[in-house]
């Protein structure tokens, strides 16, 4: 199973009403889609986390179920309302199976970047395509691989100082992240990825049985360019 960086320490703070990832400008539009492609059918949900949009999607009226890593991710929704409603199993999306066949798989927000292997990738595209129902689709929101500097600052205040690491030959990342506490400055964890170009994603997904139906650049269908910082996909089952 693969190393888990989202452990107590990390799950207990990573709801953060300030983030703009929770705000209703952000979740509406994903739900509002979410819940089209699922089209009156269940939804799985890899790396679940803390339900951030598995619940509000549940409270469209999908069934929703989850894999998650994490049983600390897994604590902090449980403890939250409407999440009786929701089945997680805890395993690796790489090869965790629940039972039911699904019209939408779906992972969000960067995690397929958190398995940092190729093979696992397509070991997740596999696993997805396993729990779906023939013609049903599987998405993923992701950023588009970094191409420039090896450091970049992606926050800098008072308490904090986050530094994304890049590798452009393996296509590993790292997200450093250090705190001060009275003055004091200490790393507090470094979380590696893999970046991943969209045409490689589509090859996966051809491995896997699937095929690409829509790419766009954001929740909302904005399309997909070269300047897109990042991309919503979706690959069908054939």
């Amino acid at each position: 199973m693969r190393e888990n960086f989202f452990d107590v320490g990390v799950a207990e703070h990573y709801d953060d009403p300030d983030d703009e990832m929770f705000s209703p400008e952000v979740l509406g539009p994903t739900v509002d889609l979410l819940a089209e492609l699922a089209d009156g059918q269940a939804a799985l949900e890899l790396a679940i986390g803390t339900g951030r949009v598995a619940l509000p999607l549940s409270e469209r009226g999908v069934p929703v179920q989850g894999i998650e890593l994490s049983q600390a991710m897994v604590d902090q929704l449980r403890a939250k309302p409407g999440a009786e409603r929701i089945e997680v199993a805890v395993g690796d999306m790489t090869s965790t199976r629940v039972e039911g066949r699904f019209g939408l798989v779906f992972l969000v927000f960067n995690t397929i970047g958190n398995v940092t292997s190729q093979d696992d990738q397509v070991a997740v595209f596999e696993n997805a395509a396993a729990h779906l129902e023939r013609g049903g689709r599987f998405l993923i929101e992701v950023g588009v691989p970094h191409v420039g500097e090896r450091f970049v600052v992606f926050d800098h205040t008072d308490g904090h100082v986050g530094v994304d690491e890049h590798d452009a030959a393996t296509q590993l990342s790292w997200s450093h992240h250090y705190s001060s506490t009275d003055g004091e400055i200490y790393r507090r964890r470094s979380i590696p990825f893999r970046k991943v170009w969209p045409t490689e994603l589509d090859l996966m997904a051809r491995i896997a049985g699937m095929e690409l139906e829509s790419r766009w650049a954001d929740w909302d269908r904005s399309p997909f360019t070269d300047a897109s910082a990042k991309h919503v996909s979706v690959w069908r089952r054939r």
